[in-house]
């Protein structure tokens, strides 16, 4: 008696197990993230860099973690949708032939979830907060501000007429203002082909329901400049979170911010100063306490690089073993893009421990 009374125990503690356990192939839903910014948000870490440093003796531990076999793995429980790209995560999910933070931010969801996850980002180069990607609630600028700038446009096509000979139409003031919130809205338009389309995607995630999990942000540079923009860069960061988490209906989603950087060890100024510290400052917004954190991204400079890119083209041969791009691209450091994908990974599940996320069906 006593024996079968053991076997039934155990039993019952294998049962158990095995439930707390489940498969991605086996949860019912799919934690979903966006992520969304201008060019660092794409991604420009070379990947033939990346090749390099995961095989070479003085580096490779920082990459053993995303690879197997000599290969880089491919995750079956994280999927990512960047524009006309789709598939399992892995590099080269950022601008052509690169990776971004993406791929150590995945790889920290898919490891903390038993869900499978989805990446859905949405990033164009050169895009400002202050126009392109203009929440709704933002408004337009000023009256003054718009006529300026359809006065400037006017003036380039008539001078452009002139050198060519040409008889182009001059552009009218809902041409200009049309430009104010095309990205937020192309943005909105990924995440909805996305939740409409998933299962065709991604066939390992047919019948399972999205569940809309959190949010980065990586943005800023082009907001450096203008006489208005830096100034404004605050209030649209405060707008755009409230715009985003009440079109997706999730009123407390979780945001992490990257916070510009690309002046790593050096101290910022000018306008990165001020677009960086309108970015911190969501930590002190009363109503983001808790869902929202600003990280710094210069703190977590690749100094092998910085050390390497002044005269880089003195020693190529050297430089590209530890860089790919300028400094506004965070020196195309796949070290560093790295670093900045485990911070956001980091934030977000300290803001998601801190509280549940809204369940959203955008």
């Amino acid at each position: 008696m006593k024996h079968l009374a053991k076997s039934i125990l155990l039993a019952i503690l294998i049962a158990a197990s095995f439930s707390s356990h489940i498969s991605a192939n086996d949860a019912k839903t799919v934690k979903v993230f966006i992520l969304a910014g201008q060019s660092n948000m794409e991604g420009k870490a070379s990947n033939a860099l990346l090749d390099h440093q995961a095989t070479d003796p003085k580096t490779k531990d920082l990459f053993a973690h995303l690879r197997k076999d000599d290969k880089w793995i491919v995750r079956e429980d994280v999927f990512i949708k960047f524009l006309n790209r789709s598939g399992g995560l892995t590099i080269g999910y950022g601008s052509p032939n690169k990776t971004g933070a993406e791929l150590e931010f995945g790889n920290a969801m898919g490891n903390h979830f038993e869900e499978p996850v989805l990446l859905i980002k949405a990033a164009w180069g050169g895009h400002s907060l202050y126009q392109k990607f203009r929440s709704p609630s933002a408004g337009f600028p000023a009256e003054d501000v718009l006529k300026k700038e359809l006065e400037q446009a006017q003036k380039r096509v008539e001078n452009n007429n002139t050198k060519n000979k040409k008889n182009d139409p001059l552009p009218t003031m809902e041409q200009i203002k049309s430009v104010y919130g095309s990205s937020y809205r192309n943005m909105m338009a990924e995440v909805e082909e996305t939740y409409k389309n998933y299962e065709t995607m991604y066939p390992a995630l047919k019948g399972k329901k999205l569940e809309l999990a959190g949010f980065v942000w990586f943005q800023g540079f082009n907001d450096m400049f203008g006489d208005q923009a830096p100034g404004e860069y605050e209030s649209n960061m405060k707008h755009f979170i409230n715009d985003v988490r009440k079109d997706l209906k999730a009123p407390k989603l979780p945001f992490v911010i990257g916070a510009l950087g690309q002046n790593g060890s050096k101290p910022a100024a000018g306008g990165m100063l001020k677009v960086r510290d309108a970015q911190l400052a969501m930590n002190d917004v009363p109503e983001f306490k808790g869902n929202v954190k600003t990280i710094r991204t210069d703190v977590l400079a690749d100094k092998e690089a910085e050390r390497l890119f002044p005269d880089w083209q003195k020693h190529f041969e050297e430089w590209k073993k530890v860089g790919s791009d300028r400094p506004y691209h965070y020196l195309g450091s796949a070290i560093w893009f790295n670093r900045i994908g485990k911070g956001f990974g980091d934030s977000m599940l300290e803001l998601l421990q801190a509280k549940a996320p809204n369940v959203s069906n955008p």
